[in-house]
């Protein structure tokens, strides 16, 4: 496990900081780059303002579609994937800074938040190069104010712990396009289909059937993400779904946007 580069070491390469603790870096990656698993010694607002990107946690999965963020406190190992080139703008919160925050608290377990128009314009001022500081401390506070206020994101893939139920997950996630039915995943990792149906809703709060959901409408999204050709038809049908209104339902549930709406703006 190593501990990334601090941007303060980037900041020597033509970084920026906005002073009190924040600092910003701007990056862009290429499909299919993975940075792998690291930590930072400062929390972080992670955000793609184009693109997609799955970040991944020992609790789970989080796609992160460009109308969301992913919030990662100091020193929580995490992964990023990159599933379409993304244009990068991360804001790095000093741990002295963060703890003068009134709702600190929480702020210190990883979640992705929906990104809404104004906290959207918020993060992208923040790195206009001729902000002066009055200005971006401003625009910080405004950025605090939408992060305390934003919901969280059911983009989050939940990965169980217990062995028998991490397998049955394993298995779904390498073909989520496949009819898993949990009574031959249960033979499949050595147990009963009541057991893992109990296992899965303690270690992941959420019904085998939702979380499975979950997965497809993850793959879902990488799909959309990485092939610009790709028919919505075809995906329904290959996610199992009985037609397309059905596909387009789940989808909306979870992303809040229909597949051909996703696919537009991402």
């Amino acid at each position: 496990m190593t501990v990334a580069e601090t941007p303060l070491a980037a900041l020597l390469r033509g970084q920026r900081t906005t002073g009190d603790g924040i600092h910003l870096v701007a990056r862009t990656y290429k499909r299919g780059v993975r940075l792998d698993t690291h930590m930072h010694r400062e929390a972080q607002l992670v955000y793609a303002a184009k693109g997609t990107m799955q970040v991944t946690t020992p609790k789970g999965r989080w796609l992160v579609p460009p109308d969301r963020a992913v919030w990662v406190p100091a020193l929580f190992e995490h992964a990023i994937d990159v599933l379409a080139d993304i244009q990068m703008r991360t804001l790095y919160f000093d741990v002295a800074r963060l703890s003068r925050e009134k709702r600190s608290a929480s702020l210190a377990a990883e979640f992705v938040v929906r990104v809404s128009p104004l906290l959207h314009q918020a993060i992208l001022a923040l790195f206009d190069a001729s902000n002066s500081r009055e200005r971006a401390e401003l625009l910080v506070k405004l950025v605090m104010l939408e992060l305390h206020q934003a919901e969280d994101s059911a983009t989050f893939i939940p990965l169980p712990q217990e062995p028998r139920c991490r397998r049955a997950a394993d298995i779904v996630l390498g073909d989520p396009t496949g009819a898993h039915e949990i009574e031959t995943l249960a033979r499949a990792v050595g147990t009963s289909a009541r057991t893992l149906s109990r296992l899965f809703s303690s270690e992941t709060q959420l019904s085998f059937k939702t979380w499975c959901q979950r997965a497809r409408i993850a793959a879902a999204i990488e799909k959309l993400s990485t092939d610009a050709n790709v028919s919505v038809k075809q995906l329904a049908s290959d996610l199992g779904y009985a037609s397309v209104p059905a596909f387009s339902h789940a989808f909306r549930q979870v992303t809040g946007k229909t597949p051909t709406e996703f696919a537009e703006k991402n």
